[in-house]
């Protein structure tokens, strides 16, 4: 089994999306060029959202456990102003991250706090909005690189822990699945697999041992399994693209069976 990263790892790679994103904000045309993943966005909308959402969690964090995010942080973000001269924007921007960051670092990786989704199989804790907003960080730089016209692939690092996040965070659901169950395995070209289940218990995600992925032993039990670089396997998860741009075995319709499912928790 691969090794969770731990805190400062994960502190370590919201920090360099960061400054990633900032610098492609700094060398772009225009601050109200569109942001085609994000439609009817312009580049300045996705600072304000990505720094906004940085001051978000931490205020979240900060706040310990909780049944909903404190209403100041809630409201904060509803009145949320931002310079709109790049300069200031960016140092504005960077300041958010580190008010971010501070907030990690002090609750540490198990301190509870709200969160979105369910404790199914990522922890309702600072560690778990980390590695979340690791991926957030990380999508909004190649929405932002898109933007500018040159997107890049994600940095292999972030991508591996993308997939995972994803399946384990996003995808976790107890309701029943309204199909016949089935099984999605996600495969990475750079060696790591995953399965992700649906069935009346709802949704989990297990990882699939690397022998076992790469002889296919099992593969059988899956309805559909999807193949690409850990960076399209997130991209595509995202739906920052679309499967035609990956390798699809089995019945490619289910994947529009899970994409339109929506689990009432």
């Amino acid at each position: 089994m691969e090794k969770n990263l731990e805190l400062p790892d994960l502190l370590r790679l919201i920090d360099e999306r960061s400054t990633a994103f900032r610098a492609v904000v700094a060398a772009a045309p225009s601050l109200d060029a569109q942001v085609p993943t994000c439609p009817g966005w312009t580049l300045f909308d996705l600072v304000k959202h990505l720094g906004g959402r940085d001051r978000f969690w931490a205020a979240i964090v900060g706040a310990g456990p909780a049944d909903a995010p404190p209403a100041e942080a809630a409201a904060a973000r509803a009145a949320l102003e931002v310079p709109r001269e790049r300069e200031a924007l960016l140092a504005w921007l960077a300041a958010s991250t580190q008010v971010l960051l501070s907030a990690l670092r002090e609750a540490g990786p198990d301190a509870g706090c709200w969160a979105w989704w369910s404790a199914l199989q990522t922890p309702r804790t600072s560690g778990g909005v980390a590695r979340h907003r690791v991926q957030e960080t990380t999508v909004h730089t190649y929405d932002a690189q898109l933007a500018g016209g040159a997107p890049q692939p994600l940095p292999l690092e972030v991508a591996l822990v993308g997939v995972e996040e994803f399946l384990f965070t996003v995808c976790a659901a107890q309701s029943a699945w309204p199909h016949k169950p089935t099984a999605f395995d996600f495969h990475a070209a750079e060696g790591r697999s995953w399965r992700l289940t649906v069935d009346g218990d709802g949704a989990r995600t297990t990882r699939i041992p690397v022998p076992t992925a790469a002889t296919g032993e099992d593969s059988d039990a899956a309805g559909a399994s999807i193949h690409g670089t850990a960076s399209e396997l997130v991209l595509y998860l995202y739906d920052r693209i679309q499967a035609d741009s990956l390798q699809v075995d089995g019945d490619a319709g289910l994947l529009d069976l899970l994409r339109a499912w929506e689990p009432e928790e």
